[in-house]
């Protein structure tokens, strides 16, 4: 997001307002702007005026859980302005809060006039990408009620209901038509010689198929105390690094975000959960991958999370093959969307199952999480689960016929669908985008752990010693074969995927660091690739690039090609550890420390692949999420692979 753009998030809802706190509702910016809620817009407009024209920003909005800042009427060096306007926003749960104070600043009665327009358009956030791509909405109405405290919107599609409610305390003087679909709360403020009033305005959202009693809180004060009540009980028993405090701040900052980033989702037998969603603006959804990885970064200090996204993804498992939605029986879903066009099915995202590697990871944080808690009962409850996952693995996702996961381009969703899923992330070091199905490298190391990790689940848990077994000589055979296909003699480094004839694809890429993870590499192999990784052309000197530079396709900008994701680098790090290269894993340990020191102790989804030799600042990367759960939880990650001193 650019620096006009000011995110507010908590659970399912958040708000993206401008430096004045206003909401503008233009659409192709590539950012999100209005109030969204389960991937709806509810307010599209919130724009504000004083005597009839925009106010001047004196201190725009600052971050933190509340929007906060300060503006005045036009005015000049020989007339200062006649009142000063304090504006605090917050977001609650489908729930949207200001209070806007407005200050006298003359010796004598005067008259303010603030007018506030609003709308909601209730748009999905497809039709907000910059994409270019329209859908039909045929039916769609549009309401807009008159109340005595505001006025009300409300849109209608078949079967298909949302609501807006905007309310000021105390209410407008009148509520005026704008001629586009928005409307104009209007008041007139009498302030007294350097006196004060104080408007509160709240916005209810109710998203289609909301059930639950809602309620706006008072105020955004009240609000924010909630918040971080909610930050401190999700964080409530952690132990920070008392040796290194750059790092504990970025798990403190990661933690709070992880609070925030919580979203409902189900469990198998219906039960309300609450798991990691992807990221803020545009995946504030349950994202297997994303929720996978993130729960294991968290485990060792948060078993919680690990939990509820095993329950939520079994329950959203796929039982029977689905065309659009690349559903296979076992396969764990990639992304789960409640969004008017996911509803009406014309995108693919209700639930969409596009994903190479979530399914083995499945498998990965379920092993993992009964080893380190000993909660054996959920291993027990989810063994039909994961030995349908296992099922899908050797059937359906390759396993068994062609000795790899193996995933083809899906023309109506990704092309790509392992973690680098943008459509030329998969390529030679040229840059040519392979053809026919492809097997990618970091999966096969996701499979050959899931096989160790729930042949361990079988024996110790199940009790069935002939499967468990059976997946250790599987995790053995892949084992085998995947270093002598993947194996580049030449580069002494593994290759980022085969093509469709079996033919390496020869970029070198950071997802060798990820079969560190996995253990998938001979220790010979492994100690070899892990020294690689920390080479100038792949360390940037903030972390590890996602393509090694010098290559034809390597670019520092762009989101697979050579930038720098600190997920990526968190697994790299547990990685190197894993082969005993601690040196290594603290190189990559500090410098995605001090990356999170220079950006306000958090980490974004990705940065810039520029070096810090020619810059001693990390560079953002333009088009990436704020908050994005995987980077939040990379801080615990770091901490388990190298420790806190």
């Amino acid at each position: 997001m650019t620096d006009r753009h000011h995110l507010l998030v908590h659970g399912g809802t958040f708000a993206a307002v401008g430096d004045r706190g206003d909401i503008s509702g233009v659409r192709g910016t590539g950012s999100p702007d209005g109030l969204f809620v389960r991937d709806g817009r509810h307010l599209s407009r919130w724009q504000l005026t004083v005597d009839g024209a925009v106010p001047e920003v004196l201190s725009p909005v600052s971050g933190g859980d509340a929007a906060r800042c300060v503006l005045v009427p036009r005015g000049g060096r020989d007339e200062p302005p006649s009142c000063t306007l304090f504006r605090e926003q917050a977001v609650g749960d489908s729930s949207f809060v200001e209070l806007l104070r407005v200050t006298s600043n003359r010796p004598v009665p005067t008259t303010v006039r603030l007018a506030l327009t609003v709308d909601a358009d209730f748009a999905d956030q497809f039709e907000l990408r910059s994409d270019h791509r329209t859908y039909a909405k045929a039916g769609a109405v549009r309401r807009r009620q008159v109340l005595d405290d505001g006025v009300e919107f409300t849109y209608r599609r078949g079967e298909w209901r949302s609501v807006t409610s905007v309310t000021a305390d105390p209410a407008p003087d009148g509520v005026e038509e704008t001629g586009t679909g928005a409307r104009r709360l209007v008041w007139a403020l009498e302030l007294p010689p350097h006196g004060s009033a104080a408007l509160t305005l709240r916005v209810m959202a109710r998203p289609h198929g909301e059930k639950r009693a809602l309620r706006v809180p008072s105020s955004p004060s009240a609000l924010t105390e909630k918040l971080l009540a909610h930050e401190a009980q999700f964080m409530e028993g952690v132990a920070f690094p008392t040796g290194w405090p750059e790092l504990a701040a970025a798990c403190a900052r990661g933690l709070a975000d992880l609070a925030a980033l919580q979203v409902p989702a189900t469990g198998p037998d219906g039960e309300d959960l609450r798991v990691p969603a992807a990221g803020a603006p545009w995946f504030l959804t349950l994202l297997g991958r994303d929720a996978l990885l993130t729960s294991l970064f968290a485990l060792p200090y948060l078993p919680g999370p690990a939990a509820a996204t095993l329950l939520a993804l079994s329950a959203a498992q796929a039982t029977e093959t689905g065309r659009a939605s690349v559903a296979q029986p076992g396969k764990i879903v990639h992304e789960v969307r409640h969004g008017e066009l996911a509803h009406f099915q014309q995108v693919p995202y209700g639930r969409y199952y596009g994903s190479v590697d979530a399914t083995p990871l499945f498998l990965v944080l379920l092993g993992t999480y009964v080893e380190q808690t000993g909660d054996t009962e959920l291993a027990r409850r989810l063994e039909p689960h994961a030995r349908a996952a296992v099922g899908w693995m050797l059937d359906h996702g390759g396993l068994t016929s062609r000795g790899y996961l193996v995933y083809r381009a899906d023309e109506g969703g990704l092309a790509n669908q392992n973690w680098k899923d943008s459509p030329g992330a998969i390529c030679w070091a040229d840059g040519t985008r392979p053809t026919g199905p492809v097997t990618a490298a970091g999966a096969q190391g996701y499979a050959y752990d899931a096989l160790r990790r729930t042949a361990w689940t079988a024996r110790t848990v199940w009790g069935d010693e002939t499967y468990a077994a059976l997946l250790e000589q599987a995790a053995a055979d892949l084992r085998d074969r995947f270093q002598r296909d993947f194996w580049m003699p030449e580069h002494s480094f593994p290759a980022l995927a085969l093509d469709g004839r079996g033919h390496q694809v020869d970029a070198l890429a950071s997802d060798a660091g990820h079969l560190l993870w996995s253990g998938l590499l001979d220790k010979e192999y492994g100690e070899v690739v892990g020294r690689r990784l920390l080479e100038p052309d792949f360390f940037s000197g903030w972390g590890v690039r996602t393509l090694a530079a010098g290559q034809p396709a390597y670019h520092p900008l762009s989101y697979h090609r050579g930038s720098v994701w600190p997920h990526d680098n968190a697994l790299i790090a547990l990685g190197l550890a894993r082969y005993g290269l601690h040196d290594e894993a603290r190189a990559v340990a500090n410098g995605m420390v001090d990356a999170a020191t220079a950006t306000g102790h958090r980490l974004p989804e990705v940065l810039a692949g520029h070096g810090r030799d020619t810059h001693a600042e990390p560079v953002p990367y333009p088009h990436a999420c704020v908050r994005e759960s995987r980077s939040a939880a990379a801080p615990l990650a770091l901490l388990t692979a190298v420790g806190g001193v």
